[in-house]
């Protein structure tokens, strides 16, 4: 029996729902065999599913969206870093009910890079998503020691909407180490960065962009984009157009014109990187989960790729969520046998956040019974 859970946002970490899972198993199976590995996709959780799978957290002070200084973790295994950049300018970050669309700035990343640097990362997995920014990664690259100039020689102030009295780039000045450093993006978005599928149209009425910030927004990206082509010529506008280069803000854009990122589904990376390919080798019977089983899933979340690995090795695979909008059908086409969502066991969502740990603990006896029955 394999657990490969994500996090139920807002409840519990991937390895708390692993725990809770497992404790109802022994339950109802006290003999059954449990290994779990959490899972995430790059986005909120990722340092926390790497940390699970043996890397050591680490922490640094940087700068969040707003511009005060918060704690971000990292993690470390060798030369290898995970840093998500919700950490330091996620939406996390803001008071409930705040939001800053036009001025919160990714400058926090940018630090958190450098400190993975400091620690002697010499590959660093940038897992993007969760973000409260849209500014192209402008304060990522800021960070690390590029320079983004008004007419006057002075620099653009932070967040998306600076962006527009952009005159100048330098990218010069960008740390050294990142030449010999490899950099992969890690993102389940693949949108450009403008236009209707863009940054701004698409995810900047989450961050709290009205209809008027989005269109100055999209605008100010362009700039953007115009100027960093002038200074480092068509690779930068062609990037625009790339996958992912509208993941979390922007930020996806910054790293690949900036930081020479590759961009790989969020997924992929993170299952390499937490050994998923060989937990699944042994296992018989497969969980997995997330906090909302709906559309979104399908679409390059973690268990989305776990019932995918599972099913092309034979391996039956059911799911636990919070809250479940997917139809029989659409689970069986991405290989999931069942949903066993929280809902059912208690219909008050603000109860079911609060007590997902032992209603996780009731679902899985309810698995126990309908699967390993036999192992009884």
């Amino acid at each position: 029996m394999l657990i490969a859970a994500d996090k139920f946002k807002g409840s519990l970490t991937a390895a708390e729902v692993a725990q809770h899972l497992t404790t109802g198993l022994h339950r109802a199976v006290p003999s059954l065999r449990v290994e779990f590995l959490p899972v995430a996709d790059g986005g909120d959780g990722t340092v926390d599913a790497a940390v699970a799978a043996g890397f050591e957290r680490r922490t640094a002070r940087v700068t969040g969206p707003l511009g005060d200084p918060v704690t971000a973790a990292y993690a470390l295994r060798d030369t290898v870093a995970v840093v998500e950049m919700a950490e330091a300018s996620g939406l996390r970050h803001l008071p409930v009910g705040v939001f800053a669309p036009l001025t919160a700035t990714t400058y926090g990343t940018g630090e958190l890079l450098r400190a993975a640097l400091d620690a002697g990362a010499r590959t660093l997995v940038l897992g993007v998503g969760g973000s409260a920014t849209t500014d192209g990664g402008a304060g990522m690259l800021a960070a690390l020691g590029a320079a983004f100039t008004d007419a006057d020689g002075k620099p653009v102030g932070p967040g998306g909407a600076a962006l527009a009295a952009l005159a100048t780039a330098d990218l010069s000045g960008l740390e050294p180490r990142l030449a010999d450093t490899e950099v992969v993006l890690a993102s389940d978005v693949d949108n450009p960065l403008r236009g209707p599928k863009g940054a701004a149209a698409v995810y900047g009425p989450q961050k709290g962009a009205c209809a008027a910030d989005v269109e100055a927004l999209d605008a100010a990206l362009g700039r953007y984009v115009r100027v960093l082509g002038e200074a480092v010529g068509a690779r930068a506008v062609q990037a625009a157009e790339a996958p992912g280069a509208g993941a979390a803000g922007g930020i996806g854009y910054g790293a690949l014109v900036g930081l020479g990122a590759a961009f790989r589904p969020g997924v992929e990376v993170l299952f390499e990187l937490l050994g998923f390919a060989e937990a699944l080798a042994r296992a018989d019977f497969v969980i997995t989960g997330e906090g909302s089983l709906d559309a979104q899933t399908l679409h390059g979340k973690a268990p989305a790729g776990v019932a995918q690995a599972a099913r092309a090795r034979g391996v039956e695979v059911v799911a636990v969520c919070g809250r479940l909008t997917l139809p029989p059908a659409e689970l069986a086409a991405a290989g999931i046998r069942r949903a066993y969502p929280l809902t059912e066991l208690e219909p008050d969502v603000l109860r079911c956040i609060a007590e997902a740990g032992p209603l996780l603990e009731r679902v899985a006896q309810r698995i126990a019974d309908d699967f390993l029955s036999p192992v009884k």
